[in-house]
């Protein structure tokens, strides 16, 4: 395996795990966002206000994206597989 394989194979696997892992963290980050809004109107400091639905809203949308994120998975280990090493 050349160096140039070696760093191709590389790419694809961070931009297969930054792609699967994404609609999740955007999720749980406009979730936050829209907490620490309404926090700040309401002048509510409570950590568990924050946490507790940022965690739940990113569990649903873990659920909802599963079966895309196991087919992104198998579509990768199936081409890293078939690959000539």
């Amino acid at each position: 395996m050349e160096l140039s394989q070696a760093l191709d194979m590389g790419r694809e696997a961070f931009f297969v795990a930054l792609s699967t892992s994404a609609p999740i963290l955007v999720i749980g980050m406009v979730v936050g966002l829209a907490i620490s809004l309404v926090q700040t109107v309401t002048q509510l400091q409570e950590q568990t206000l924050t946490f507790v639905p940022k965690i739940a809203a990113m569990v649903v949308a873990a659920a909802f994206f599963i079966p895309w994120i196991a087919q992104q998975m198998l579509e990768y280990t199936r081409a890293m597989l078939g690959a000539n090493l």
